[in-house]
């Protein structure tokens, strides 16, 4: 029996180990490209009842935001601890985007809403795998560290919320990943080390492109409700988003995903004024 798209999300979800998790990704990415291309079995989507956590492996263990211990990152141990945090980001963004199609399957949404999310979540297979590499070239590996409790927290907070989920967890967090990329390839680049300045480049070509894929649905389900696109994610990361963002923002990258400036800059904390 052919499974649904949305039991195969679940699936993922309920996968503990990182690289099994992301093997499985994959495999289920390419069985619906295959399916949608007409070369492999047609999919349904179906509709599903995911866990409200993905399945998580034994370690790292998991640390409340303050309590993750903090590394120089111009040194080895930071460098490390840089990557070890990328690599933590990329799992979870694995679960984020299987999750938003296990969990609203219900939705009534074009083909193309399951294809962007699937090609993101096969992406971000890739991303996680990379990284580890790249920690294993270093003498390390994923869970030899803390790492962040929070990051799942959109994912409950927006659980019945596809506007939502799709304002936080794209158009707020992974565009926040445009900001501060350009600074982590800096980082290895000065360092000289060439498979971590690969990856880390990879992932930023990449995410842009998940951050439209959130842009473009955002606006599409606005539509369809007749609101107005801007007011709308200004309620909703003021509603499910914790705290301020925060600048500097990479204006150029946001634009190029469909995010403009008033979107975000209303939503930032204050800038302090600049000493003369």
């Amino acid at each position: 029996m052919t499974l649904t798209l949305t039991q195969m999300a679940v699936e993922v979800l309920t996968t503990a180990d990182g690289r099994a998790k992301t093997e499985l990704s994959r495999a289920h990415a390419a069985r619906w490209f295959a399916a949608r291309d007409g070369s492999g079995n047609a999919i349904e989507i179906g509709t599903a009842h995911p866990p409200l956590h993905p399945a998580r492996p034994a370690q790292p263990e998991l640390l409340s935001p303050r309590d993750v211990p903090r590394r120089r990152p111009g040194s080895p141990a930071g460098r490390i601890a840089l990557l070890h945090a990328v690599a933590h980001i990329e799992l979870n963004a694995v679960d984020l985007h299987w999750d938003i199609i296990a969990r609203f399957g219900h939705v009534p949404m074009p083909m193309g809403f399951y294809d962007d999310w699937v090609k993101a979540a096969e992406e971000e297979s890739k991303h996680f795998n990379l990284v580890c590499d790249c920690l294993e070239a270093l003498g390390s590996h994923y869970g030899a560290l803390p790492a962040h409790a929070g990051m799942w927290r959109a994912a409950e907070d927006t659980v019945d919320d596809l506007m939502g989920r799709l304002a936080v967890v794209p158009m707020v967090l992974e565009a926040r990943g445009l900001d501060v990329t350009p600074g982590m390839i800096d980082i290895f680049r000065k360092a000289d080390i060439p498979h971590a300045i690969e990856a880390l480049e990879l992932i930023y070509a990449e995410e842009v492109g998940h951050v439209a894929y959130g842009s473009k649905w955002f606006h599409f389900l606005c539509g369809r409700e007749n609101a107005d696109p801007k007011e709308v994610f200004h309620t909703l990361v003021r509603r499910y988003f914790h705290g301020a963002l925060k600048p500097p923002f990479n204006e150029e990258k946001r634009a190029e995903a469909g995010i403009p400036p008033d979107f975000y800059w209303p939503l930032a904390d204050e800038i302090p004024p600049r000493a003369d």
